[in-house]
């Protein structure tokens, strides 16, 4: 199922340049295509669209030791809840927090990579508020964070 992920700006990587009236297409764990609205809502006319508020960008990697918290599933939800959808190999040496991220479908990453949006990439989002608070993260193509 094609889902159409869409908010008032997009950025197609962190730190990039915000570009009004653009949309997400994604097919199962991949990115179909990122462009105007207006152009993928009139070639996939059946799709799903989700409009969400804020800007709407790539899934964050996060580079230093997971948040503390009481168990390992909460620890990989703190990186959820900032849009986070990878982290660092270095940082998971405890094989509970590994199996806690795998569960989670985060990506591992052995270095550093900047995240993108591109056609053919893995559909890792992430929608933050004009307060840069998180209020959606999609992993996966799966939505696994809405802020309330």
């Amino acid at each position: 199922m094609l889902t159409l992920h869409t908010a008032p700006l997009l950025r197609r990587t962190p730190g990039g340049e915000t570009v009004p009236g653009q949309a997400v297409l994604v097919g199962g764990d991949r990115v179909e295509a990122v462009g105007p609205l207006t152009e993928l809502t009139e070639a996939y006319a059946a799709v799903r669209v989700r409009r969400w508020p804020g800007v709407l960008g790539p899934g964050l990697l996060h580079d230093g030791p997971l948040p503390t918290a009481p168990t390992p599933r909460e620890r990989v939800h703190a990186l959820l809840r900032q849009g986070v959808t990878a982290v660092l190999t270095e940082h998971l040496a405890d094989p509970s927090l590994r199996a806690a991220v795998d569960r989670s479908d985060l990506q591992v990453l052995p270095t550093a990579e900047a995240p993108t949006l591109r056609p053919d990439g893995r559909a890792d989002l992430a929608v933050h508020g004009v307060d840069g608070c998180c209020l959606v993260t999609v992993v996966a193509g799966r939505i696994v964070h809405r802020r309330a």
